[in-house]
């Protein structure tokens, strides 16, 4: 089965590896698949919206169109890997504080870089103003947009050929920010018939904002809820839904920081037949899953990627979120490991010393789920 993303001859993006887990399965007593998204060109799963993106952009306006985007990161090197195999004109606007490491790697793929501003918004406020100021510029959206989740949708089928048997999964486990990637998946099963798999999107409790939106539309939780304290509820039109816009963001897991989601998204979540899980973990959980995750498959998980995988270390999360077969059949689950480039062994040692601080004072973690709160072991 493809998506239109998947059959287009023009696509950049590579078919990742899924890897069957010995490791977790044996932990979770199930079959546990890998999708390997930190192969793609700009070392995560953005190198598939991104480049389908621009690649129509380039198709609509010419081989001079002048491609923009604002980023933090992931993003704005998956803009430049595509632009350079396009042999496009592309600037990424960056708020202060970057990785010197990051900005390197989008320089040598010829990307042009204006630092503007110190957080997020700032910088996409100045990528607009240079888009407007330029009839050959193009902004290419971090999250919020039909095309991306078209091209993140590519994933879906892939998986479709690729897991044993072509079985159908128990469960799609994926991380959510801003939801670009959870729309894709949602629309990928879609596409393939796999509208009924249920998928668990996972966040931080400090960038929640696509746990919140959905709490505020009838749905999704057994009860919709007032909005948090600071947070503002914004209806959209287009996709008659209600969208929370957070005030701040406290999590680290800065890929995983939109202020508000993709109202697309949100809908696509209340509507689909198999549901949506959609969890709150504490940051210092989202660490220990890294740090267990690296120990047993020798990979460096970006935070928000490694976000997703905690479920994979915690045998009761797991059972509450993909419960047993009543015909004892294993289950089959996928854990969309979705890259990322801004990681390092350093942020690694610190990760470790804030998860053993955290250890010796907590018997349990809070995780939120779909209005629920839960108590679970350490």
């Amino acid at each position: 089965m493809t998506t239109a993303a998947d059959s287009d001859p023009e696509k950049l993006w590579l078919e990742t590896p899924l890897i069957h887990s010995p490791h977790i399965s044996a932990r979770l007593n199930c079959n546990v698949y890998l999708k390997l998204e930190h192969f793609q060109p700009g070392q995560s799963f953005k190198s598939r919206g991104i480049s389908y993106f621009i690649l129509h952009a380039r198709r609509q306006r010419g081989p001079d169109v002048h491609v923009i985007i604002a980023s933090s990161g992931n993003a704005g090197l998956a803009a430049a890997c595509a632009s350079k195999a396009l042999r496009l004109r592309c600037t990424v606007f960056l708020p202060e504080g970057v990785d010197a490491s990051t900005v390197e790697f989008m320089k040598r793929e010829g990307a042009e870089i204006v630092t503007a501003g110190k957080i997020y918004l700032d910088a996409s406020r100045a990528a607009e103003q240079a888009v407007a100021a330029d009839s050959n510029a193009v902004m290419v959206p971090a999250y919020n947009e039909p095309l991306l989740w078209e091209g993140h949708s590519s994933m879906i089928a892939e998986l479709t050929r690729q897991l044993p048997n072509k079985a159908k999964p128990d469960a799609i486990f994926c991380s959510v920010g801003g939801a670009g990637l959870c729309g894709g998946v949602m629309l990928g099963c879609k596409s393939v018939g796999w509208d009924d798999v249920p998928v668990v999107a996972l966040e931080t409790t400090g960038s929640s904002c696509f746990y919140q939106s959905l709490a505020l539309n009838p749905g999704a939780f057994s009860t919709t809820t007032e909005p948090a304290k600071g947070v503002r509820p914004v209806h959209c039109d287009k996709y008659d839904v209600t969208v929370a816009h957070l005030p701040t963001l406290t999590s680290r897991a800065t890929s995983l920081g939109a202020s508000s989601p993709a109202s697309g998204s949100v809908r696509m979540a209340l509507d689909r037949k198999g549901g949506i899980k959609s969890v709150c973990v504490d940051d210092e959980l989202a660490m220990q899953a890294g740090l267990l995750f690296a120990n047993e498959h020798k990979i460096l998980a970006e935070l928000a990627c490694s976000t997703t995988l905690v479920p994979a270390y915690s045998r009761e999360l797991f059972n509450k979120l993909v419960p047993p077969s009543t015909s004892g059949d294993p289950r089959t689950v996928v854990f969309v490991v979705c890259g990322g480039f801004k990681i390092s062994v350093m942020e690694f040692d610190e990760y470790r010393t804030i998860v053993e601080s955290k250890l010796k004072r907590q018997t349990h973690w809070e995780v939120l789920c779909n209005g629920e709160q839960w108590k679970i072991a350490v």
